[in-house]
């Protein structure tokens, strides 16, 4: 019986001449992302929101992708979960100005082989990808320790008002607080854990 040797013999991560695909709605960002990736040797295709994402895996599937985790209308998160139907053997970094702990384990979960916080450069993005290798433990490792009340409080808060687009007053509506509460909470350096 046979056995095929490509997999234990390809470097972990993607390698120059292969194809990322990378999802922002961002464009700016993602056109000098891009850009530096195509300096590195990759081919690059690019999609700016969940919709335009999907239609172009329907049309050609894609094996490294680097997901934003706001698409404007959708999550990033949502995209993960449908790529990795359309393309299960794609390896995907999730790449966010929101960083939190909640939303990289949700990643992790969803099959995300890496999360990043921006800002981030090309070289961080394929560091990313080589962190946690295909067939090995990712994001969602059993080492995972929550988060203190504390953390996930200034974590839900900083998640809210980003929907509320950094309107306070409508963040606090939300939650339930008065205006200068929140800007209080807002002050406050995150909690370490």
């Amino acid at each position: 019986m046979e056995q095929d040797n490509d997999k234990t013999t390809r470097p972990a991560g993607p390698q120059p001449e292969d194809e990322i695909f990378l999802v922002d709605d961002d464009e700016r960002f993602a056109g000098r992302l891009a850009r530096a990736f195509e300096d590195r040797g990759f081919r690059v295709r690019k999609s700016h929101s969940y919709a335009e994402a999907i239609a172009e895996l329907e049309r050609e599937p894609a094996a490294w992708a680097v997901v934003d985790l706001r698409l404007g209308d959708r999550s990033g998160l949502e995209l993960i979960r449908d790529f990795l139907r359309l393309c299960p053997e794609a390896q995907i970094v999730m790449l966010t100005g929101y960083g939190s702990i909640t939303t990289a384990v949700d990643a992790g979960r969803l099959g995300a082989v890496n999360y990043i916080a921006k800002p981030a450069d090309a070289d961080m993005v394929l560091a990313a990808f080589t962190k946690n290798p295909p067939g090995e433990p990712g994001l969602s490792s059993p080492e995972y320790a929550p988060p203190s009340l504390a953390r996930t409080e200034w974590e839900h808060i900083n998640r809210v008002l980003a929907d509320c687009g950094g309107n306070i007053s409508e963040a606090a509506r939300k939650l339930g607080l008065h205006r200068r509460t929140l800007q209080r909470k807002l002050k406050a350096f995150p909690p370490d854990s």
